[in-house]
């Protein structure tokens, strides 16, 4: 993509009402825009990081055996009363009328949807395990929005939902998606804790909330060093087999956020050198709620016996848009954002220093091309702006690799290699730049 035909709207001055980093930069970077309380339109570039993320979760879950469809935003209001939720859920959840008056609401979750489109069409127990999920906007009528895309009313959230003949079976697919939740932040450069916590308006008794620790961070957490720097499960992992042990790893260490911390256990559990008290955002959440939906909504399969049972059940969020916020949070200087490079929305910017200057738009469009033909997203800045401001701007919007060509260094026969994360600077001829660029951003 060139930048003189690209839409980013950069702001110099820094928004009255941003009032924490993630929040600032998403608005300094013309990443978004609010057009209401707690709305925002995307614009291109934030866009383009919300795709990534959205492709990484897509990914883990169809590795873990998931299957991927689309529900829609509004739901009957019919199904919530099946469940007893459409009064308990509280002034979060909007509802509406349509032209004939019928109840609906902008959906906030799933569940109750899910369910009835299972107990459709599932009625033995050989269809089983089944795990759907989809990628859709929600939203929460939020009392106080604040904090830009961290807490706003509406959201991009990916929601599974597991379906079990027993409680034995809905612990394994519980476990197959605390493992992809694992996987699937870490390919984002993250570095999340799962830490038990309340379980809401979603119920059951069993529920883990993925965290990242930020200054910022809405809630308190308490959990065991050594949560911090534990491996990650390979890409190789057997989601059909015992993960069992994986999560045993985690869960044996005390980890919790305050909702539900215990600190006489905290001070038992954990050695005084060990013991971390911190703020953390939450990016994603599962439940195991076994027949909450179940029941009520007669979701039931003939199993083995030729019995009819209500089948057991587990729902599980990443918060997509809210890990755009995240990701800043735990990744941006005092210059602006640093993008890991697996959700960047340009692996590598060429930065042409002389766009007037024959010699150098040939080099950077050479370039521009044999980057694009190894499969990289390229930002070429071919605007007429001194230097110093097309540095800023790319600084600020966090792209990973600067490919920096100006007449001076190519008269010497070099061009620049800049890494966005660690500041430092190479220098070498156009060819190998090219290659070194292609290298770092497959």
């Amino acid at each position: 993509m060139r930048l003189s035909r690209y839409f980013l709207p950069v702001q110099k001055e820094v928004p009255s009402e941003a009032q924490i980093v993630s929040h600032r930069l998403m608005l300094r970077a013309g990443m978004i825009r609010q057009e209401a309380a707690g709305i925002y339109a995307w614009l291109p570039l934030g866009f383009a990081v919300l795709e990534k993320i959205k492709q990484i979760v897509r990914e883990e879950m169809n590795r873990a055996g998931a299957i991927e469809m689309l529900m829609p935003t509004l739901q009957p209001s019919e199904l919530w009363k099946e469940t007893g939720r459409y009064e308990a859920y509280g002034p979060e959840m909007l509802r509406i009328q349509d032209r004939h008056e019928r109840e609906l609401l902008y959906g906030p979750t799933n569940e109750d949807m899910i369910t009835e489109i299972f107990r459709a069409y599932v009625k033995s127990y050989k269809a089983l395990p089944l795990n759907l999920y989809h990628t859709q906007w929600k939203f929460r009528d939020e009392t106080r929005p604040r904090f830009g895309v961290m807490r706003g009313r509406e959201f991009l959230m990916k929601d599974a939902y597991s379906f079990d003949l027993d409680a034995a079976g809905a612990r394994k697919s519980y476990n197959r998606m605390y493992v992809a939740y694992l996987r699937a932040f870490s390919r984002m450069g993250l570095k999340t804790i799962p830490m038990r916590a309340e379980t809401g308006p979603i119920g059951g008794d069993l529920s883990h909330e993925f965290i990242v620790l930020a200054e910022t961070g809405e809630s308190g957490v308490f959990c065991h060093q050594d949560l911090l720097d534990m491996p990650i499960p390979g890409e190789d992992t057997d989601f059909d087999g015992d993960l069992e042990p994986i999560v045993q790893q985690r869960t044996a260490l005390y980890a919790a956020t305050e909702d539900v911390h215990d600190q006489a256990r905290f001070e038992k559990e954990v050695p005084p050198e060990k013991r971390l008290s911190a703020r953390g955002i939450e990016v994603g959440q599962v439940f195991y709620f076994g027949t909450k939906y179940s029941v009520p909504m007669k979701a039931v399969v003939t199993g083995p016996d030729g019995k009819d049972v209500p089948i057991e059940g587990g729902s599980y969020g990443i918060g997509v848009s809210r890990l755009v916020g995240a990701i800043i949070e735990a990744s941006h200087d005092d210059k602006g954002v640093i993008w890991p490079d697996a959700v960047a929305p340009f692996n590598v910017a060429v930065v042409n220093l002389r766009s007037d200057d024959a010699a150098v738009s040939s080099a950077c469009e050479t370039a521009y091309d044999q980057l694009q033909k190894a499969g990289l997203d390229v930002l070429y800045d071919d605007t007429a702006d001194r230097p110093g401001a097309k540095l800023s701007t790319l600084e600020l919007i966090g792209i990973p690799t600067l490919l920096v060509i100006g007449p001076k260094g190519l008269k010497a026969g070099v061009v620049e290699v800049k890494d966005r994360r660690t500041g430092v600077t190479e220098e070498m001829p156009l060819e190998a730049a090219i290659a070194r660029c292609a290298r770092k951003g497959s």
